[in-house]
């Protein structure tokens, strides 16, 4: 276990006296500093909301976006024109752009996300530049001229109108708003957002909807940029198209990847490192050469590619390494004292049949990969789907948990015929599984990636877990993930992260957040490649424990002596078909068995 694991208590306090003297320092900042830095100090806090949006979407749920100024920018001119044009209160002006900026984040997102590979970041490219040419074509928003003589934010009778007042509210939103993205990241909605990395398949197998949770997170980023546009404006009393175009969405994306796409902390330094640096080559520039403008774009290009070759953590990723992780927030922890369980859906009587398999078929053009099989598999027993390379498995596999869709037959799930469903649907309905090549999160705690297997079993959103008004029921999951690390034997490993497992504990680690959306069938694909023959022997013991608790198991695997000691009954593949099914000692008895599959009489 590492050090910041074993002594939670230290790094608790470090972290509260660290961030303790951080918000001393920004309250004393004014006090002490003169107009311009407290004016740059404001500027940055409004760069880091845009760049703290970037990290959560770009960092860690993995979509490069290059158009977010255009939501800074959708708000800007929303709050100008209602409080211009329309006399009304700034503040009423707050709630007109995040409903603007968010329905048209809605709307892009809807349009966008579905993209895959470079066509996502290619087509926020496209909107950044419409949406800023959209601006300076309106004339009810000044055309290029702008919107002017905007007013000034009021708290009570406190007139927000020089850099020094307007401070304390800028920074107040920008600590609120990492709270709540600190918030969101330690919850349910969370760790289906640290999942996207892992691809749709993964969270599907969950419960979860990649696409539904990759677009609030959009909409939860654009928002973020909206709350900066809205203090942009009032702070400035002036918009116009040009900071709002697509070399401002490139400059928000430097500062997220300058700071460090993996930590949120990295949106706040990140925005003081460019911004700081913009004004000091604004400054220097000039005295060089007469072409400053076009020297300060290289200058940023080049520090852009020198950040990507050698150091793509960031500097948040460098301090992380020289502290060892001494300041990160402590890894998400089981309750001390019990507190009131999941509710657990009620398993079928043992020998009541859960799953029936007719006349399956799948063709991929010409190729019959699955011909015509059928099996059935009953509550309580331990059933093996086996056969030699290319017999057909993985695809029956896939057709059995809907990750691929039929070209004939059924497939009937609890006397429901669940073929062409979604896989998060099945899922749901109590078909857990497990994958041939693992699918863990690396980064995150063995806790939470058992965790993120409860997602079904839950329903805390984006805005009750950045409130932190989930508590109850994030305690009820991290005590259920507790409870199904202690069931295989890692109990006392919840803190470590995934990724420094060996692949045969990572097996296991994945049946245990299988284990955690209750299942009523586990469905195992190839759990023993690649482990060694004591890890093979670990895994049947686990296995046999799980059938006496009374789960339901199916093993699709190659490994015939593995699965001979193990299940009650076999179906045997080969070039698609089934052929035969039986008991262990049948099956091995078979003489079309050992043709196709062993090769010679055992």
């Amino acid at each position: 276990m590492s050090a910041r694991s074993s002594s939670p208590s230290s790094s608790r306090f470090s972290r509260r006296l660290w961030l303790g003297l951080v918000v001393l320092a920004f309250a004393l900042a004014p006090l002490v500093a003169g107009n311009f830095t407290v004016s740059l100090m404001n500027d940055i806090g409004i760069g880091a909301l845009v760049a703290l949006g970037l990290v959560l979407l770009t960092g860690v749920g993995g979509a490069t976006s290059f158009g977010q100024a255009a939501f800074v920018g959708i708000a800007a001119y929303a709050t100008a024109w209602l409080t211009t044009t329309q006399g009304l209160s700034p503040w009423i002006g707050l709630l007109f752009a995040l409903l603007l900026t968010g329905l048209s984040a809605l709307a892009i997102g809807m349009l966008t996300l579905r993209l895959g590979g470079h066509f996502l970041p290619l087509s926020t490219i496209a909107w950044g530049l419409s949406i800023a040419m959209l601006f300076g074509n309106v004339d009810a928003l000044g055309r290029h001229t702008g919107l002017s003589n905007i007013p000034a934010l009021r708290v009570g009778t406190w007139v927000l109108s020089d850099p020094r007042s307007i401070y304390y509210l800028i920074w107040s939103i920008v600590g609120l708003a990492f709270l709540f993205s600190q918030n969101l990241l330690q919850s349910r909605p969370g760790r289906a957002i640290r999942g996207l990395r892992g691809g749709a398949t993964l969270l599907a197998s969950v419960g979860a909807d990649a696409y539904r949770v990759r677009l609030t997170l959009f909409v939860t980023a654009a928002l973020l940029a909206g709350v900066a546009g809205w203090l942009y404006a009032h702070m400035n009393r002036f918009v116009s198209p040009a900071p709002f175009d697509v070399r401002a969405s490139i400059e928000y994306l430097l500062m997220a990847v300058a700071g460090g796409l993996g930590q949120l902390m990295g949106a706040l330094v990140g925005a003081a490192l460019v911004l700081v640096l913009k004004n000091g080559l604004q400054d220097v520039l000039p005295m060089l050469t007469q072409r400053a403008g076009q020297l300060e774009a290289i200058a940023f290009a080049t520090l852009f590619i020198l950040l990507l070759h050698f150091a793509r953590s960031g500097l948040m990723g460098f301090v992380r390494r020289i502290t060892q992780g001494r300041f990160q927030a402590p890894p998400a922890t089981a309750p001390a004292e019990p507190v009131a369980p999941l509710p657990q859906r009620a398993l079928p009587v043992r020998g009541t049949r859960i799953l029936s398999v007719e006349g399956a078929v799948k063709r991929f053009g010409g190729l019959v990969a699955v011909n015509d099989v059928s099996f059935e598999v009953n509550a309580g027993e331990i059933i093996g789907l086996i056969g030699p390379n290319g017999a057909g498995k993985s695809t029956m596999f896939n057709l059995l948990t809907c990750t691929a869709p039929m070209t004939a037959g059924k497939v009937r799930f609890l006397d429901r015929d669940i073929a062409g469903l979604p896989q998060r649907e099945v899922a749901r309905l109590g078909l857990a599984r497990t994958f041939q090549h693992v699918k863990l999160r690396p980064q995150m705690t063995l806790l939470d990636n058992v965790a993120l297997g409860a997602y079904a079993r839950t329903g805390a959103g984006v805005l009750k877990a950045g409130l932190r008004l989930d508590r109850a029921e994030e305690q009820q999951v991290l005590q259920e993930a507790q409870r199904q690390l202690a069931r295989i034997g890692l109990g006392d490993r919840s803190h470590e992260l995934a990724g420094s497992l060996p692949l045969g504990t990572q097996r296991i680690l994945e049946i245990a957040r299988a284990l955690a959306a209750d299942p009523v069938l586990l469905v195992l694909d190839e759990p023993a490649a690649g482990l060694r023959r004591k890890e093979k022997m670990a895994l049947g013991e686990l296995l046999r424990k799980l059938r006496e608790e009374g789960v339901t198991i199916l093993i699709v695997e190659h490994d015939m002596d593995f699965v001979m000691k193990l299940v009650d009954r076999l179906v045997v593949m080969n070039f698609g078909s089934k052929l035969v099914e039986g008991v262990p000692a049948a099956v091995r008895a078979d003489e079309r068995v050992q043709a196709a599959y062993l090769g010679s009489v055992v």
